[in-house]
C-alpha cells in the first residue's frame, strides 16, 4: 500500500466519505458556449451540488473525447479562447467557491505554455491540481516536480487494460485521487455504465488508499448512484456539456442537483440500478 497523499480533490472527497456519502465531480470545458457562459455554467455546478470541479482546457486534437466535448471545444476555440483565459477562468471559480479546481488538459497545451510557468500561474490563480490523460508518469516527471513545488494536486488515470503492476506504479504518483476510466474508448454519455469500472476500482483500492473516481458514461442520478455503490468519486463530463448547451446554467444546475442526489443516495435505495 502506497503512501496517502490526499491533496486538494482528496481532502474535498474524504470529507464527503466522512459524512456517509460519495463525491461528484464534474466536468465542464473553459470558454464553452462563451468565456462567460462557461463561468456561469461552472457556478451552476458548484450551486448544484459538485464535491469538486474539473475544467477542461480546449485543445485541437481533443482524440480521447467524445462528440459532444470535441464540439464544445472547438466552439471554445473558435471564439479566440486561450491557455490565459483558462487560467482567469479558474481564479473566477476559485473566488467564487471553495471547490477545489482541477485543470483537465492534453499535455501538448502545458508544455507550450511551460511547465514550471504553468504551474506557478495556475496555483496563483487558485487552482488545484491537473488531470492529464494522455501523460503518464514514467514520461510526466516535469509536471511531477513542478506540481510538487506548488502543491498542487497530479491526477494520473488507469483503465481496465492496467495491469496490476501499472496500476500501482500510476497510483504511486498520484495525489488528490486516482481516475478509473471506466470503459475502453472515447467519453460520452451512454445509457449504462460499463461493468469493467467495478473490477478496476478493486484493483486499484488494492494498491492505494487514495480515493478513486470513476468517470465515462455517466449521465443521471440512478447511474450516479450504482457508481458510488463501489467507487469513492463519480466523475460527470458529456452529460453536463449538453445540459449546457441545451440548457444554459439552469439545466447545468438541474443535472447536477439529480447527480448529486445519486452519490448521496443509499445502496438499495428506490431508483438505484
Amino acid at each position: 500500500m502506497t503512501e496517502v497523499a490526499l491533496g486538494n480533490a482528496g481532502a474535498a472527497i474524504r470529507k464527503a466519505t466522512d459524512t456517509g456519502r460519495k463525491a461528484f465531480i464534474g466536468y465542464l470545458p473553459a470558454g464553452y458556449p462563451t468565456y462567460d457562459g462557461a463561468i456561469d455554467g461552472v457556478k451552476a455546478l458548484v450551486d448544484g451540488g459538485a464535491d469538486v470541479i474539473e475544467l477542461g482546457l480546449p485543445y485541437s486534437d481533443p482524440v480521447m473525447d467524445g462528440i459532444t466535448i470535441q464540439r464544445a471545444t472547438e466552439t471554445a476555440l473558435a471564439g479566440g479562447l486561450r491557455t490565459r483565459d483558462v487560467l482567469s477562468t479558474v481564479e473566477k471559480i476559485a473566488a467564487y467557491s471553495d471547490v477545489p479546481v482541477l485543470v483537465m488538459t492534453y499535455w501538448n497545451p502545458i508544455e507550450r505554455y511551460g511547465v514550471d510557468r504553468f504551474a506557478a500561474d495556475f496555483a496563483g490563480a487558485g487552482g488545484a491540481g491537473l488531470i492529464t490523460p494522455d501523460l503518464i508518469p514514467d514520461e510526466g516527471a516535469e509536471w511531477i516536480a513542478a506540481a510538487d513545488k506548488h502543491d498542487l494536486d497530479k491526477v494520473f488515470l488507469v483503465s481496465p487494460s492496467s495491469t496490476d503492476a501499472r496500476i500501482k506504479m500510476t497510483t504511486a504518483a498520484c495525489r488528490g485521487f486516482v481516475y478509473a476510466t471506466a470503459v475502453m474508448g472515447v467519453t460520452g454519455a451512454r445509457d449504462t455504465p460499463s461493468e469493467l469500472a467495478a473490477p478496476l476500482v478493486a484493483r486499484t483500492h488494492a494498491v492505494t488508499g487514495l480515493p478513486v473516481g470513476v468517470g465515462l458514461g455517466i449521465s443521471n442520478g440512478d447511474q450516479a448512484a450504482g457508481v458510488a455503490a463501489f467507487a469513492d468519486a463519480v466523475i460527470v463530463g458529456a452529460a453536463l456539456v449538453k445540459a449546457l448547451g441545451d440548457g444554459g446554467p439552469a439545466g447545468v444546475r438541474a443535472l447536477a442537483e439529480d447527480l448529486a442526489e445519486g452519490v448521496r443516495r443509499e445502496p438499495g435505495a428506490p431508483g438505484d440500478r
